[in-house]
């Protein structure tokens, strides 16, 4: 087995070294394979399957854009708490693709679980479960509004199921990873583990994502898989926390997607408790390394945005509101203005009083003080008295950039995560469909 290149063949890429990316571990009861419908016409892989045979606790978000896509609707009638398997298409967003679109849908799913039946049904462990439909959900990214290609992903079915690994090693991990990429340049994959008594608790995650990237989900798939046996309300409860402050704290483009969504899967093949609730300790150790997973997997998406050359970190303090400082973190951070500045490494901080200013926040300029980085450049409603431009500009030189905005108002805080605006930006999403 090895990572189809040509998910990487692109003059715009630049391959990245194995040791860049983390050890992801097998999760006991999950499996995975990727392969290719050539719906790309390329041979890259674009058809990627994730099966519980077990089953697995499982809970979603999903974007909060009014027009949403048939797998998400598909995802939204399904109220079963235990799912059997998981499939995610590229290149077509099934979005705005009317009877077509849905009725594809039902028949991949119906194939689908005829195939995984039959799979089960020649398996060793002597009895087995039909798969059925409602045991299935779905995610695709892509194109909108172009003609779902269902006789392509239905004739590959076959040897999607037939290719599904137990056994996933760093590589095979990369590979699934790759399998969902649209602009991406490269996989995104995260792993975090946890000791509760004698065992062993992973947490694996994987993400796509680059452009139309804006809080409440985005252009995004992330998917995460634990062996920890937690139930979906409150798989649901921990998701819903840990996206809060990572992938609801990112932005690209200020442009939300009509496809997006972040699960989490549950293998429950290590019982850590009956009746668990949030107050519990075992789950707040839990809590704590999904929350660092998903930050991680977030702020990969901002390092591979479409032509991002550098991070920007927007960090708004002693506000009077944690609404308040979301809402000025944001309306700097999805500035046109504030990130071709970044992009031309100009240290134009008068453009962060703008974002500062439109965002229609109660401000006291007397009190008001900004930082880009270490430096103090603007104060007592002013420029400040320290501001060194030579030494800001070679600040702006950095790949990784914070802007501080100290409100003095008040005692909360929030962290937004940008890129900057480079010309890439605009040559990938003029030839996205070509």
């Amino acid at each position: 087995m090895t990572i189809n290149l040509k998910n990487f063949l692109n003059n715009k890429n630049k391959l990245s070294k194995m040791g860049e990316f983390q050890n992801l571990k097998q999760i006991e009861g999950l499996e995975m394979s990727s392969v290719s419908a050539d719906l790309y016409g390329n041979g890259r892989d674009d058809l990627t399957l994730f099966y519980f045979s077990k089953g697995a606790n499982y809970a979603t978000v999903t974007t909060t854009n009014s027009i949403i896509s048939e797998t998400i609707a598909w995802n939204n009638n399904s109220h079963k708490k235990l799912i059997k398997g998981l499939m995610v298409n590229t290149k077509n967003a099934n979005t705005f693709t009317g009877k077509q679109g849905k009725e594809s849908l039902d028949i991949i799913a119906k194939n689908l679980s005829r195939i995984l039946t039959i799979k089960e049904s020649k398996s060793d462990k002597g009895t087995f479960e039909t798969v059925r439909t409602k045991d299935l959900i779905f995610a695709s990214t892509g194109v909108i509004g172009e003609q779902f290609p269902v006789d392509q992903i239905k004739d590959t079915l076959p040897d999607l199921v037939a290719k599904l690994k137990s056994e996933h090693n760093k590589l095979f991990w990369l590979k699934v990873a790759s399998g969902m990429m649209t602009t991406d340049t490269k996989p995104k994959v995260a792993y975090e583990e946890i000791i509760v008594g004698d065992e062993l608790i992973k947490i694996c995650g994987i993400a796509k994502g680059s452009g139309m990237i804006a809080p409440n989900l985005a252009t995004m798939l992330s998917f995460i898989f634990t062996n920890a046996d937690i139930n979906s309300n409150l798989l649901r409860s921990l998701l819903k926390r840990a996206i809060a402050n990572s992938f609801n704290a990112i932005t690209v483009d200020s442009d939300q997607s009509t496809n997006d969504m972040v699960s989490i899967f549950s293998t429950r093949d290590i019982k850590i408790g009956q009746n668990l609730s949030l107050n519990d300790k075992v789950i707040q150790k839990f809590e704590l390394a999904l929350k660092k997973l998903c930050l991680n997997l977030a702020q990969q998406i901002i390092v591979d945005g479409e032509g991002a050359k550098k991070f920007l970190t927007v960090r708004v303090i002693n506000a009077k509101s944690l609404g308040s400082a979301k809402n000025i973190a944001f309306s700097i951070a999805n500035s046109p203005l504030v990130k071709t500045a970044v992009a031309g490494e100009d240290p134009n901080w008068g453009r962060i009083i703008m974002g500062i200013g439109k965002s229609g926040e109660e401000i006291d300029s007397k009190k008001l003080k900004i930082k880009f980085g270490d430096f103090m450049v603007a104060e007592n409603g002013k420029i400040s008295d320290s501001y060194n431009e030579e030494k800001l500009k070679e600040y702006m030189k950095w790949d990784s950039i914070i802007i501080e905005i100290n409100l003095k108002l008040g005692s909360d805080a929030f962290e937004c995560y940008t890129c900057d605006f480079t010309n890439d930006y605009i040559e990938i999403n003029a030839d996205y469909r070509n």
